[in-house]
């Protein structure tokens, strides 16, 4: 299983190499600005998130994003960032929260997939996504975080699997465009499951609204 895995990892290595020199010029799909995102999604209201730092958007290498936090009308505070790629051709790819938040500090104490039923996807009909869901911890603060990546009207929780639909979409489609979307919850004294719900229930009003930012 190991062998498979790092023949696996090797082979997508030298598939991004020879992507990255394809000589093809990428499309740039048309999208909207996150600039003008709404800020009320559903019942949620929104807080604009501070900019991140030159350093930080040097290191992720987005092309645009977006940090803000949502306030349900029962209190519950939920944050968002989407960071989204227009190509992955020149090493700017998307960093996985497996990586990142264990160097911001933070211990995974959990991880599963987690469906959830959605509303209004691409198609006009409800449908199911499966997503990350972590549980995170640094101190005695504790946060539920849910994560996938979305590219062409394709939600994928799988890293590997999440990689495998980047080189096949640029040798296919000539695109390697797509996002990360992260939602976060802090665990507070009601517990996790609440944080969880309350995570849940951002993201089905979250996701109708993401296919004007995140091109099909």
């Amino acid at each position: 299983m190991v062998a498979r895995s790092l023949v696996l990892f090797l082979c997508f290595i030298a598939a991004a190499g020879v992507l990255a020199r394809a000589e093809r010029p990428e499309p740039v799909p048309a999208r909207t600005s996150f600039s003008v995102f709404p800020m009320n999604v559903g019942t949620w209201r929104g807080v604009q998130g501070e900019p991140l730092e030159a350093n930080i958007l040097a290191v992720l290498g987005v092309d645009d994003y977006l940090t803000r936090v949502y306030y349900a009308p029962d209190g519950a505070g939920v944050g968002l960032y989407i960071g989204y790629y227009g190509s992955q051709r020149q090493g700017d790819t998307m960093h996985s929260p497996q990586n990142c938040l264990p160097g911001a500090g933070w211990e995974p104490l959990a991880q599963s997939m987690l469906p959830i039923a959605v509303r209004g996807n691409s198609a006009g009909a409800d449908s199911e996504v499966v997503v990350n869901r972590y549980v995170i911890q640094k101190g005695i603060d504790r946060q539920v975080v849910l994560y996938w990546y979305q590219s062409h009207g394709r939600v994928v929780a799988s890293e590997y699997w999440a990689k495998f639909y980047l080189i096949r979409d640029a040798v296919r489609l000539n695109r390697t465009d797509g996002a990360l979307v992260r939602v976060t919850v802090p665990i507070d004294e009601r517990g996790e499951e609440r944080a969880q719900s309350a995570a849940a229930r951002f993201v089905k009003d979250l996701f109708p609204l993401l296919g004007g930012y995140l091109p099909v």
